[in-house]
């Protein structure tokens, strides 16, 4: 008998189940509303099937402070997703009157489909993950500082307590795996806080370039 972790079903359920909780955690570090329950894969597959459909583990939920900003999270079936597939999701989204979504690629996106992306920017704001990037929270590692999302209010305080422009703080990219993590638009401030043997932690801030 086959061993059930070489089973290549076994493998896809359970590459889903940790896709889908990094997700959930990455949607509560952003402040929207999601269970904090821990769910096991067993409770997975009964819930979302084996092998899972992937349908079902579409999601939508609202900020804790704003039931108005919503976001859609979508599992496209499809390895490779198409410009028509984007079109079914941007579809969804307007009917929904969601301007936010995050798309959880097996693989990736056509070009035609990234070109698509990037034409809907000022509607839509569409986010794309790999399974792969998923599998684990990089902001649990124990080498990751803990990061905190400064709001509009925030940045400006701090810029006005250090007499400071937006281009005099130290930069960070919107390619950099903590600004996709956290979903950060360029002009958003993130403090990063550090442990220190000295001062017992060390405070910086960085700005998404």
């Amino acid at each position: 008998m086959m061993d059930e972790e070489a089973d290549p079903q076994h493998k896809r359920a359970f590459r889903l189940f940790r896709a889908r909780e990094t997700v959930q955690k990455m949607l509560n570090n952003r402040k929207y509303l999601v269970s904090n329950d821990e769910t096991s894969f067993d409770e997975f597959k009964n819930t979302f099937g084996y092998p899972v459909d992937k349908k079902k583990l579409m999601m939508m939920t609202a900020k804790r402070d704003d039931p108005n900003e919503r976001i859609f999270v979508f599992f496209p079936d499809e390895e490779k997703v198409d410009v028509k597939s984007m079109a079914t999701y941007a579809d969804q989204m307007q009917t929904q009157e969601v301007r936010r979504a995050i798309l959880v690629v097996e693989k990736d996106i056509s070009p035609f489909a990234r070109k698509a992306l990037a034409e809907a920017a000022p509607l839509f704001y569409i986010e794309v993950f790999k399974e792969s990037e998923l599998l684990v929270d990089i902001t649990e590692h124990e080498l990751v500082p803990k990061h905190e999302v400064l709001s509009q209010d925030e940045k400006r305080q701090l810029l006005v307590r250090y007499n400071l422009k937006d281009s005099q703080l130290p930069r960070m990219y919107t390619t950099d795996p903590i600004t996709r993590y956290f979903g950060l638009k360029r002009g958003q401030v993130v403090k990063i806080i550090r442990s220190s043997e000295t001062a017992g932690r060390y405070v910086t801030y960085r700005i998404v370039h």
